[in-house]
Formats: C-alpha cells, sequence, structure tokens
C-alpha cells in the first residue's frame, strides 16, 4: 500500500550533492523540562485559553531521554542531515554562563549523529526565549539582542565546527508577529508597535549573533531561517494589487529585506510614526552580514484584497481547499513561485529548504498509518522545488517537517505532522508511509548517485 516519492532521474535534487534532511525544535520534542529553565512557552501553556487542548511541552516526546533511540530512526530514514534547535533555557544559567549539563546533552546528540554521518544543521533560536528575559522586556528590550550573541558566542564557541551549519533564528517573522503584535503564540502581547519592535531586535540579534559564529567557527555555515507566505491577489482590482502587495511586504519582504537590501520595505512610510519599529544609527550594517545559505520554510499560500477599513492595509481571505488538517491550502505552485520572485529581488546566498510539511489527519490502523494525503503533498512541493531549480535558483537541500509528531505550538497535541507518528501516552515510535516513501526517494538517490 506504500506510494513511492518520484522526480527526474536527472533532477539536480538527485546528486548526492543535494542534502535530504528532517527538522524538529527543543520545546516541541525535547521535555525533561525540569532540567532546564523555564521559557516563555512554559508561561503561554499554564496561560488558560492558549492552547487548543490545553497541553504543554514539559513532557513532549521525550526526545531527551530517548535521543540514542531517535538517532536510529535517523538512520533508518537514510537522512542525509538533521535539523535540530537548541534550548536557550537549557544550556544557559540565568548568570551568564553555560549549564553544563544542558550543553552536554546537545555534545552528545551532535556525537551520535557525526557517528551515524548524519549532518547536524543547528537553530539556535526555535522560539524558546528565557521567561527571565521575557521578564525584562524580551523582544522589546533592546538588550535581548546582546544577550542573544552572548547566549551564541557560549554555545557556538563550545560546538564549534562540529556542527554542519548554524541557523540564528527560525521564522522570526512568528516570534514577533504571532508572539507580540497579534497575541496568538508566546509571549501573547498584541499590538503592532511591539510586533514591528520585537522583529527590529530579532532581527538586530541576528546580526549580532551572525558575529559570534563568526568568532568561533572555521568551517561551519552560517545563516538564518525565515518562513514565507506568498500573497496572491484576490481580484485584479488595482486596489488589491496594492493591498497584496502591501501584505507581501508587511509579511514576507519585512523579515528579509534589513538582511540584504538594509532597509524596510516601502510598507513602513504607510505605518503611523508610533509604530514604527525603533531604528538606531548602524542597526542595519549590524543586520546585513554576509550568509553561507538562507532557509526557507513555506506550508501554504494566502490571498489579499483591500480592506474595506482605511486603517488596514489589506484583508486576509480565507484559505481555500484542498486544505490539510490545520487548515491550510495545498498550493505547490506557490513555493515556485516564491523561490524564483526571492531569486530576481535579491542576490542570495544557496537555499535551503529547511521547513516543508503537512499536517494530516492521521489514522492507525492495525499499527500502520497509510498517510497517503502527506505523501501527495511532499511528491507536488518536492516537485515545486525542482522546477525552481531548473529555473535556476541555487538550492542544496531540502527538510521534511517534520521528523515526528510534536508539540504542534498553540494547537497542543492535536495536529500531526510527523514522518513518525508518536504514541504520547506511551512514546511509542511507528514509521508512517510518508517516512517509507522518504526513505525510498533517498535510496533511489543513493543508488543512482552509486551507479
Amino acid at each position: 500500500m506504500n506510494k513511492a516519492l518520484q522526480l527526474p532521474s536527472q533532477s539536480p535534487m538527485m546528486d548526492r550533492s543535494f542534502i535530504f534532511g528532517v527538522a524538529t525544535s527543543s520545546f516541541q520534542i525535547e521535555g525533561s523540562a525540569d532540567e532546564r529553565l523555564p521559557s516563555i512557552w512554559d508561561t503561554f501553556c499554564a496561560t488558560p485559553g492558549k492552547i487548543a487542548d490545553n497541553s504543554h511541552g514539559l513532557i513532549a516526546c521525550e526526545h531527551i531521554k530517548r535521543f540514542r533511540d531517535d538517532v536510529k530512526i535517523l538512520v533508518k530514514l537514510g537522512v542525509d542531515a538533521y535539523r535540530f534547535s537548541i534550548s536557550w533555557p537549557r544550556v544557559m544559567t540565568q548568570q551568564g554562563e553555560l549549564n553544563e549539563n544542558g550543553i552536554q546533552f546537545y555534545e552528545q546528540l551532535i556525537e551520535a549523529l557525526r557517528a551515524e554521518g548524519i549532518r547536524p544543521f543547528v537553530t539556535l533560536y526555535h522560539w524558546d526565549l528565557p521567561q527571565y528575559l521575557e521578564d525584562a522586556g524580551g523582544w522589546l528590550n533592546r538588550d535581548t539582542a546582546f544577550e542573544f550573541e552572548k547566549y551564541v558566542d557560549a554555545v557556538v564557541g563550545r560546538l564549534g565546527d562540529s556542527v554542519e551549519s548554524y541557523a540564528t533564528f527560525n521564522e522570526p517573522f512568528c516570534s514577533a508577529y504571532l508572539g507580540y503584535e497579534v497575541g496568538v503564540h508566546a509571549p501573547g502581547l498584541t499590538g503592532v508597535s511591539q510586533g514591528r519592535t520585537a522583529a527590529h531586535h530579532i532581527l538586530l540579534a541576528h546580526g549580532l549573533g551572525m558575529k559570534a559564529i563568526r568568532r568561533n567557527t572555521e568551517k561551519a555555515l552560517a545563516g538564518i531561517v525565515l518562513n514565507f507566505t506568498p500573497c496572491y491577489p484576490y481580484s485584479n482590482d488595482e486596489a488589491d494589487l496594492i493591498a497584496t502587495n502591501d501584505a507581501d511586504q508587511y509579511i514576507n519582504q519585512w523579515y528579509i529585506k534589513p538582511l540584504f537590501d538594509g532597509c524596510y520595505p516601502d510598507v513602513i512610510d504607510k505605518l503611523p510614526e508610533a509604530h514604527r519599529p525603533p531604528i538606531q544609527e548602524g542597526d542595519f550594517s549590524i543586520m546585513q552580514q554576509k550568509m553561507d545559505f538562507l532557509g526557507i520554510n513555506f506550508y501554504t499560500r494566502l490571498r489579499y484584497s483591500a480592506s474595506d477599513d482605511p486603517a488596514q492595509l489589506y484583508f486576509e481571505h480565507p484559505h481555500l481547499s484542498p486544505k490539510t488538517d490545520i487548515g491550510w491550502e495545498i498550493y505547490p505552485a506557490a513555493l515556485t513561485y516564491l523561490l524564483t520572485r526571492l531569486h530576481e529581488m535579491y542576490s542570495l546566498p544557496p537555499i535551503y529548504i529547511t521547513e516543508n510539511g503537512a499536517a494530516m489527519d492521521d489514522k492507525m490502523v492495525d499499527g500502520q498509518v497509510y498517510d497517503l494525503d502527506r505523501i501527495e503533498y511532499y511528491q507536488m512541493h518536492l516537485k515545486a522545488v525542482h522546477d525552481a531549480m531548473e529555473s535556476g535558483v541555487v538550492i542544496n537541500g531540502y527538510f521534511a517537517w517534520s521528523l515526528m509528531d510534536n508539540f504542534e505550538w498553540a494547537e497542543g497535541y492535536l495536529k500531526r505532522f510527523g514522518l513518525i507518528h508518536v504514541d504520547y501516552a506511551t512514546q511509542k515510535r511507528t514509521f508512517k508511509a510518508s517516512a517509507h516513501a522518504y526513505r525510498g526517494l533517498i535510496e533511489k538517490r543513493n543508488f543512482a548517485t552509486a551507479v
């Protein structure tokens, strides 16, 4: 009953130099919360009404306790690389020193990966800010950017070139916009000025973090991971086209343009002065650090039209069908469009697709999960990446989200993105049909390259 994933035999993605991997993040899988400091997500989870199933990340997938078994799963999958994040509250004390137990866990994980020939791709910040820093203002406080630099200095100073690649941040949009502007993610604050301030300080922290990475490594790649939701107009009406461009600048280009062009997009001029970020002299030059790669996360697209409210830049329309189980439209052509458009707009370093995947309504039947809908999603999006590469976009790898089912933020444990099914009551891991299909594609690539 397993369905295969197929790519053209001459596709550049079938070359051995192209990396196939899987991705996770610390708060979503690790558990062992008693061995680290509290994070903003612990506080958010403890706030009534914030998590759909009232769950938390205190146990999650018990990855800390089970990481050696999880590495065996990675080996069985046949992946070239594993993208995971380091928990700031786990590796640093409130006094700004390394927590030996915390950093040693990641050293052991990296050693286990490298022993199996799996390349470690590290994300230094995947949303779990230490709560004590949030208590001092979090990303609304400019000092947090410099605290991030100290954290990166300590961690990369310890791990150095044992890591293949360091990303400073995962999805600044989610941390800033979802966390500080609309409040659906931790820390749950709201307001345009707060969202824009948080975004500015995160991008500043990225630049400072890049400098810290460069100080401590000779060979490891350094970059950032940004998420994009391509914006499509509801109609060809001029007002809708303008609104769509504003939406794209506000939710997408806002986080990339400062890094490559040293300024915010033109939509900043449409914001009231009180809503604009607190830019200080020299900030953009700090943000514009030369990067070895750009990570791109993609899941869906959205449509926009002019708003009836003159105070609003745009109106966002509901997702169209077909949808994933989380309610996002399946529209793989938007991935090719995104990649080719960014290639035209900016002078980019090589790209990794650092996240792409789908939550599906998985059913366990006779001990198996036949998630053929997820396989179809991957098939269409791998083809979309292939098409972008054929158009001249330099893409060096693709990471499926996610290795295993996990804590899906505000959705709790209700939505499953994993290639591996997790029974949260027993922590049993089960390969889904999509995991077999992904492994089969990698095996096919390896065989074709060997021949």
